[in-house]
């Protein structure tokens, strides 16, 4: 059993995962009334979905978070269309969602290259517009970062997920015999012999009541809903934050886990899951999986003997259970083809899905050209 009384609670602030900037659009350029000439557009704020970029680095580089299209060139006897004004492009961290002030999701960029308009230039002087300019969209949005990863590593603090993270990647977090070692998601690869690589995203440790936001529970739950697969790691000999709260054992530790995702997102819970039971070289531990494993056969026979507000309204089903040593090695090959496998089923899976898809449109295209003949 792992206390964990005397945590060093940390700020987390190295790691920005929400920023709030200002965008306007240029001013439209004035028209040439004698000449009925038209004045340029003003130039447009693209937010632009671009790999190693960081919230982090944006905020470092523009302090001021204000961003603003150039204006657009007048129209003139040797211009009568004006030039548009300068577009202004911030590069963004893939995994973006871009909401508004009143929290409604605007944009959203996944992949490098996207692109989303976040504030359009105004029009040009015209006739319509009795030559004079328009002044162009202005607005406060939200960056907000969700981690893109193929796997979710997810558990209680002290669990070992920053031991296995390092075990099964290159990546190197912060290790401690403490709680809240990992103040901040961190990213790893496990790279295989064939050039595959998987990347694995260690989530700081989700505490009960992690749902209503109790210790900063939103700010690392959200990174769980873009990734592809979820990894629990429990401690076999069970987990107490403190002194002053109540011991789990490593099944009621999985069911409160599963209990905090589905009641901060009910769809989290019909992701593809695995489980790593870790610190199986454990005095005791060998017994411990004995027990968890029949508990886990039948979970349902056994919640008459917990309380009501731990049991979730749908457990996990998990692809696979590989006990794990951090301190050993044991089962951390395992666990990695394991993750493997699993990412390549979700792969054939979506593939199959989509090919179905593909020849069901061009079956429907057949025949709805077959009935015009």
């Amino acid at each position: 059993m792992v206390r964990c009384g005397a945590a060093v609670l940390r700020k987390y602030s190295n790691f920005i995962d929400d920023l709030r900037v200002y965008v306007r659009g240029g001013t439209g350029g004035m028209g040439y009334p004698n000449l009925g000439g038209e004045g340029g557009r003003g130039g447009d704020v693209w937010f632009v979905a671009r790999e190693r970029t960081t919230l982090k680095s944006i905020r470092e580089k523009y302090p001021q978070k204000r961003f603003v299209a150039g204006t657009g060139a007048n129209s003139s006897v040797k211009a009568l269309k004006g030039e548009k004004g300068k577009d202004c492009e911030v590069h963004v961290p893939l995994g973006i969602s871009v909401v508004d002030d009143d929290g409604k999701q605007i944009g959203e960029l996944n992949a490098a290259g996207e692109r989303f308009l976040a504030a359009r230039g105004g029009l040009g002087g015209s006739l319509a517009t009795n030559f004079l300019p328009c002044k162009g969209q202005r607005r406060t949005v939200h960056l907000d970062l969700k981690l893109i990863a193929d796997v979710g590593l997810v558990g209680f603090p002290n669990a070992g997920k920053s031991s296995l993270l390092s075990k099964i990647s290159h990546a190197k977090p912060e290790i401690a015999n403490y709680a809240f070692t990992t103040i901040q998601p961190e990213l790893g690869k496990i790279m295989y012999a064939d050039y595959k690589q998987i990347s694995v995203a260690d989530l700081p440790g989700l505490i009960e009541g992690a749902h209503a936001n109790k210790g900063m529970g939103h700010k690392f739950l959200k990174h769980v809903e873009r990734t592809k697969q979820l990894l629990l790691v429990v401690d076999i000999s069970g987990f107490q934050l403190s002194m002053k709260t109540q011991f789990r054992t490593a099944f009621e530790t999985i069911l409160l886990l599963t209990k905090e995702l589905e009641l901060y997102k009910e769809e989290l819970v019909t992701k593809p899951a695995l489980l790593a039971i870790n610190k199986m070289d454990l005095p005791c531990a060998k017994d411990n999986l004995d027990e968890l494993m029949t508990q886990l056969e039948n979970p349902q026979d056994f919640f008459h003997l917990l309380e009501e507000e731990m049991i979730p309204e749908n457990t996990l089903e998990f692809r696979e259970l590989i006990p794990v040593s951090t301190y050993t090695g044991e089962g951390i090959e395992e666990l990695k083809t394991c993750l493997r496998k699993s990412i390549d089923e979700q792969a054939e899976q979506v593939n199959e899905e989509y090919r179905k898809k593909k020849l069901l449109l061009l079956q429907t295209s057949k025949e709805e050209q077959m009935n015009r003949s």
